[in-house]
């Protein structure tokens, strides 16, 4: 099996986080590829302008695919790693108590909400009006932020292994993060901390939410269900057609001019004895009598 291939079926057999990591770094190698050839080519990159999520407002309504694309955009290799690995051990704690569907739901919300948080800070607050119309935002941190906060929420004393520290409870995890990122937003990486916090407020929410009753990430498992039913390959049926009419009205046919013939023979006999039989005759009774 080829190195595609395993990789095809590793994508359609994996699970919900297997496949949130093969898109980011899908998206991160090819990307980065792209970049390498504009380089090359004596050119400047403007990809990353296009995809990653504007602060001004003005851009954002350019570009307003950059809501989605921002929270897979990953711009070198520590940053891709450190967010692919939170990803991976919280999303499969994640995964031990909620749906896959769920797990996608929470991380394109946290992103988004993580993205509306970070726009309206830079537009709200006047101390980012410098930055405003340069500032870009990009990385899984806020999805992925929102995907701790949820197990902190719904499963507080879950506890996990940190080198170091031992066993900690995932509701002190989702705090230390919460109070690090926001104490940090003066300090450095202000729109991505800010972000960080909007995916936190996500996550809390959907748990909330989903303890009342409602689940603000149904609609994709209606999504799914009616994409797997509109790839999934149509078997064609092939009908074969019995002409049943005729066959019935020969076979109907044949048997009265049988029957007529055995009642010839029988009167036949009746008239002038047996030994007066033709040997088809005789044949033909052998054949009944046998029937």
């Amino acid at each position: 099996m080829s190195i595609t291939q395993e990789i095809k079926d590793s994508f359609k057999n994996g699970s919900a986080v297997t496949r949130l990591i093969y898109a980011n770094i899908a998206i991160f190698v090819v990307i980065r590829l792209t970049e390498t050839l504009i380089f090359l080519s004596g050119y400047e990159s403007i990809i990353f302008s296009y995809l990653a999520l504007p602060a001004k407002l003005e851009l954002v309504l350019q570009h307003p695919w950059s809501i989605l694309t921002y929270m897979f955009l990953h711009r070198d290799f520590l940053h891709i790693i450190f967010n692919l690995l939170w990803l991976y051990w919280m999303g499969k704690i994640f995964m031990s108590y909620f749906k896959p569907y769920q797990l996608v739901g929470v991380y394109l919300f946290g992103g988004i909400f993580g993205g509306v948080t970070f726009v309206l800070a830079y537009n709200l607050f006047p101390v980012f009006a410098a930055e405003l119309p340069t500032a870009h935002l990009l990385g899984a941190s806020a999805s992925i932020l929102a995907i701790i906060t949820a197990v902190g929420t719904y499963a507080p004393n879950h506890v996990i292994y940190m080198p170091f520290i031992k066993e900690v409870k995932m509701k002190y995890v989702a705090i230390v993060s919460i109070v690090v990122y926001t104490i940090s937003i003066g300090v450095t990486n202000s729109g991505g901390n800010i972000a960080h916090i909007g995916g936190a407020v996500l996550g809390f929410l959907f748990v909330l939410l989903n303890r009342r009753g409602i689940d603000i990430t149904k609609w994709l498992e209606s999504l799914q269900t009616w994409l797997k039913s509109m790839l999934k390959p149509k078997q064609k049926v092939h009908l074969s057609y019995k002409k049943t009419g005729n066959i019935d009205y020969d076979y109907n046919q044949g048997k009265s001019a049988k029957q007529k013939e055995i009642n010839r023979i029988l009167d036949k006999i009746s008239k002038s004895s047996y030994d007066s039989l033709t040997g088809d005759e005789k044949q033909m009774l052998f054949k009944m009598d046998k029937d």
